[in-house]
């Protein structure tokens, strides 16, 4: 009879429980946001910079792809703003279609990576 008893309310606390889970695990996928933006940059080094500089709280991910210029980015647009992450870019030496990269930084990039500026 115990059996029966704990099985009659171990269940319906499981399902719940699990139902709960699923629904805050949607709930934190609907609050990021996919943009894609040009950056521009040349080899892996550029792509190591680039995700560095984007790897902010607010952000889930990011991928560079040096032959098409544009990084895909997923992050929390109330946490982060595409114009902060487009600042942080060009802070390490990129251009970005609102920001471009202080001259001194991009002068000082390695020689495969400086990019040719518009």
């Amino acid at each position: 009879m115990k059996t029966t008893i704990k099985k009659f309310f171990i269940l319906p606390i499981m399902a719940s429980l699990f139902v709960f889970i699923a629904n805050l695990s949607n709930a934190n996928a609907a609050d990021y946001k996919t943009d894609t933006i040009e950056v521009k940059g040349n080899c892996g080094m550029c792509e190591k910079r680039i995700i560095s500089a984007v790897s902010v709280k607010g952000v889930k991910s990011a991928q560079w792809n040096a032959e098409t210029q544009q990084l895909v980015i997923q992050y929390n647009a109330e946490k982060v703003s595409l114009d902060e992450l487009e600042q942080k870019i060009a802070k390490v030496g990129h251009d970005t279609p609102n920001h471009k990269a202080p001259d001194e930084v991009y002068n000082a990039l390695h020689g495969c990576c400086q990019y040719s500026r518009d």
